[in-house]
């Protein structure tokens, strides 16, 4: 479960907070995209986090940037930043876009993929440049973007890109939609009777 409290729809008094759990929370609970709702939920505690995300969700309205390189680039950030949920959803959206299961999918290998082209593998390799690699842009990547992009639309790509590696990071922290999950990366335990030998001496080659 999440680890910080779900506030329950009757606690609910910001009426910006209502109206988004009242439109967007099923009745039985979850959403209709499958996910169980709680980031709405959690991210009620405080009303003014809660404003200030939805107000960037809402900026794509005004955004010029072909809405289907924004979510290739939110969707790889998703994938790259080992959220579940900002995958899984982007990838949902990518479908409402029109793109192609195959596509959607080659998301995750793009870099050995032929289904891409130029200015979306440019959005792609930038994306694993912000996240992968914390900003680090090289120069050859910045100048594929600006020969296909304006600079107005580079940084709306910039601004959604690291906007969602936010929400990733912050989902896998707080363990929310479907990014509430044990940590896979765990000990696995040697067998009953290994007891605490030192594994050099079963690897290390005895010379006579």
């Amino acid at each position: 479960m999440p680890r910080l409290r779900r506030v329950p729809r009757e606690e609910m008094t910001d009426p910006v907070v209502r109206g988004f759990h009242d439109r967007l929370i099923l009745p039985g609970g979850g959403t209709a995209t499958g996910s169980p709702g709680d980031w709405w939920e959690v991210f009620a505690l405080d009303p003014k986090i809660f404003r200030h995300c939805v107000k960037g969700f809402q900026v794509y309205r005004e955004m010029t940037l072909d809405p289907v390189l924004r979510e290739l680039g939110q969707t790889r950030a998703g994938w790259a930043r080992q959220s579940q949920f900002v995958f899984s959803q982007h990838c949902k959206q990518l479908r409402a876009l029109g793109v192609p299961e195959e596509k959607v999918r080659a998301v995750a290998h793009w870099t050995v993929s032929d289904l891409f082209t130029e200015p979306e593998r440019a959005v792609l390799a930038y994306a694993d440049a912000l996240v992968l690699d914390g900003g680090r842009v090289p120069d050859e990547l910045f100048d594929a973007l600006r020969r296909r992009l304006p600079d107005e639309q580079i940084l709306e790509l910039t601004y959604a890109i690291c906007l969602y590696e936010m929400h990733a990071t912050m989902a896998r922290a707080l363990r929310l939609e479907f990014d509430d999950r044990p940590d896979p990366i765990v000990e696995v335990p040697a067998p009953e009777g290994y007891g605490s030998r030192d594994i050099a001496d079963d690897l290390t080659v005895q010379r006579e």
